[in-house]
């Protein structure tokens, strides 16, 4: 029996493991906490959410934050990486999600609502929660709101993953960028231009698939004139033969007559033959210009739909990474690298942090608002101000514990001290929302390639849960908006062999 059978067979099982799991976990823990009941799923905004545009996961508080452009719209209690197999700090994006999935290096652990951030195997997804990190590097969820969050979410979602808990703020700069003018205007025009293309390509073919049509259609009656006339020819040379072979007056006057008749006959046949054969070549020569408009619609409609493919790609959201350590500027979109360039950051030599600037929504006058979250070390200075671990720990109510807004002056420092050179700005494209700049003291991740956006670490951190694991190679991905495709499973066709 296939593989796919046995875990269909399986997961009736795997369900009633993890609830006894989650059972003896949940007796566990609240006999460690004097009884406390385990940390609720908040979903307490009563405002309407619009969709999603970021998640931050708190490794300290051990909860994750949803947010959309007006800001947090769902929390719920995680449980991350255990020692030594840490989920690691950093920046990274949903890049696969898989409805049913099931670890081929956790004795086939089910891992429902999985959701991708690394190929080497780092994901979010449903799981038992005991209340502390538990998992081997990814990030669990309630079961319910991994489903919910399953359905929100779209491929390219920033996820960050913070040591502390910190809250993005709205942010204004120069250097964020803003949507070159008349861009959506001409995406919509070259979108037209495009539909019109098709539909007049569709109406060539149907042009040249009717001229065809007649020209098959005029074959006939010049072959039934050519059969009609070859009958009227012998006819012909039959009353010539009987005319040389009369000898008397009146079989001289038969067979001329015979001959004469024929010879009409011939005529109006001829006639009406030539007449037919002139249609014909009028109706052949008719279909060959339709098949020559037909090729030159269908080129043009092809040519219009990739500029109108490439204009919309190009209006897809846009990231941008600045490394303090490598003094570049590195471009991506749709999970591909576009190019990259030298920068210029003032004071190379001191740290700038590091900086997720995030475009949240249109405003009325075609600008883009920007928000920001900067990500502090878990011993940095400002992370000390936070709630402490054993605290939140103690009392499981990390619910409670308030985000740290993030600094926007410490994040205005930062980019007041880049300089981008005018050609990369010019060649910087989709800025839409969703796009993002991120300014850090990293270079990008290895982790950074086919089928991700960037992935940045953060080195003063444990990285534990992603130095254990080895990254795959994908050979296909997809990189879609949500509701515009099936949920689907591996782009390889098989499964995952390292997690």
């Amino acid at each position: 029996m296939s593989p796919k059978f046995w875990r269909r067979r399986r997961r009736p099982a795997s369900l009633a493991v993890a609830g006894l799991a989650a059972l003896i976990a949940a007796s566990g823990d609240a006999a460690a906490r004097g009884g406390r009941s385990e940390r609720p799923v908040e979903t307490v905004q009563s405002r309407s959410a619009g969709d999603p545009v970021t998640a931050i996961v708190s490794l300290r508080n051990q909860r994750i934050t949803v947010y959309d452009a007006k800001g947090w719209t769902l929390r719920a209690p995680v449980s991350s990486g255990s020692k030594g197999r840490e989920t690691p700090a950093g920046i990274f994006s949903i890049i696969q999600k898989v409805e049913e999935h099931y670890s081929n290096l956790y004795d086939d652990a089910f891992m429902p609502h999985m959701q991708r951030i690394t190929w080497s195997g780092i994901a979010l997804h449903g799981g038992v929660l005991p209340g502390r990190p538990a998992s081997h590097g990814c990030v669990r969820l309630p079961f319910e709101f991994a489903e919910n969050l399953f359905g929100e979410t779209m491929m390219g979602m920033r996820v960050i993953v913070a040591p502390t808990d910190v809250a993005p703020v709205e942010i204004a700069h120069p250097l964020l960028f803003q949507p070159k003018p008349g861009a959506a205007a001409m995406a919509a025009a070259r979108a037209a231009e495009a539909q019109e293309a098709a539909k007049k390509a569709a109406n060539v073919k149907l042009a040249m698939a009717t001229a065809s049509q007649e020209a098959k259609l005029a074959t006939a009656p010049v072959r039934t004139v050519e059969n009609l006339k070859l009958k009227a020819e012998t006819k012909l040379a039959t009353a010539e033969t009987a005319l040389s072979a009369a000898k008397s007056a009146e079989e001289k006057e038969q067979a001329e007559g015979a001959k004469a008749q024929a010879a009409a006959r011939l005529a109006e046949l001829q006639a009406q033959w030539e007449a037919a054969k002139a249609e014909l070549q009028q109706k052949r020569d008719a279909a060959t210009s339709a098949r020559e408009a037909a090729v030159t619609a269908e080129a043009a409609r092809r040519q219009a739909a990739e500029t109108a493919r490439q204009i919309t790609r190009e209006l897809q959201p846009a990231s941008v990474l600045i490394s303090r350590k490598t003094q570049k500027l590195y471009v991506r979109q749709a999970f591909e690298p576009i190019f990259q360039s030298p920068v210029t950051i003032t004071d190379p030599d001191r740290p700038i942090g590091t900086h997720v600037f995030t475009a949240t929504e249109r405003t009325s006058d075609d600008t883009l608002r920007w928000s920001v979250v900067s990500l502090l070390g878990s011993n940095s200075a400002q992370a000390s101000m936070v709630q402490p671990h054993d605290k939140v720990r103690a009392s499981m109510a990390a619910a409670d514990v308030e985000a740290m807004p993030t600094d926007g002056d410490a994040a205005k420092a930062a980019l007041d001290r880049i300089v981008i050179p005018q050609d990369a700005l010019d060649r910087i494209a989709g800025i839409a929302p969703r796009s993002s700049l991120i300014v850090t003291d990293e270079p990008p991740s290895p982790e950074t390639g086919k089928g991700t956006e960037f992935v940045v670490l953060l080195s003063g951190e444990p990285q534990g849960g992603i130095k254990k694991r080895r990254r795959s190679s994908p050979s296909g991905y997809r990189y879609t908006y949500r509701h515009s495709t099936p949920f689907w499973r591996s782009p390889f066709g098989s499964p995952f062999s390292n997690w």
